[in-house]
């Protein structure tokens, strides 16, 4: 059981992501927010119980790196639904955030037609960053500094996962950061 948990999890994230689009739709902000902070939570454990238990496969990084783009995309829907009247022009750097990750993606799947599944530790930083981010929003509002911070960090951080895209000759899974995939090429 415990060598397919982190696959289940992130298996939950990708069947979950309908229900959260489905749930900002029908503007249920609370059980959103809920959901979304489990989302956060499976997403943290997944990876844990996957390393620490050396349980990391090339199907698992790739099941991951898309239940974390479903929730990206929920969460956005969501900013944009419950958040846009709070955040007024700070949505912009939103939006700047969703063109670096859009663009990422992009750049993987014309240069390796597929998903890219890096998991960088400024990304998955990132990930830390805007997950915390989001649930202050959803909890006590918006702080700019914070805000700024978390997303400045994201596109830096999908910035990097470009380079590292354009450097790699194949998609391999779980590179830990441009510095090492430089390093490699001597």
């Amino acid at each position: 059981m415990l060598k397919h948990l982190p696959n289940v999890l992130s298996g939950y994230r990708l069947v979950a992501f309908p229900y959260l689009i489905y749930l900002v739709y029908s503007r249920q902000e609370a059980l959103f927010s809920l959901l979304i902070v489990v989302n956060l939570l499976t997403d943290i454990l997944d990876g844990w119980i996957a390393r620490r238990f050396n349980l990391q496969t090339e199907l698992g990084a790739q099941l991951d790196s898309l239940a974390d783009y479903g929730t990206y995309i929920a969460a956005f829907f969501g900013l944009h639904a419950f958040k846009q009247d709070e955040l007024g022009d700070w949505m912009n750097l939103v939006w700047t955030f969703v063109a670096f990750i859009s663009a990422f993606l992009v750049l993987s799947f014309v240069k390796f037609k597929r998903s890219p599944s890096l998991h960088l530790y400024s990304t998955k930083i990132g990930g830390y960053l805007q997950g915390f981010l989001f649930i202050w929003l959803f909890t006590w509002g918006f702080w700019a500094p914070y805000f700024v911070f978390a997303l400045g960090w994201g596109i830096a951080s999908f910035t990097e996962g470009m380079a590292v895209l354009l450097l790699l000759p194949e998609m391999r899974s779980n590179q830990r950061g441009l510095y090492w995939v430089l390093r490699q090429r001597g």
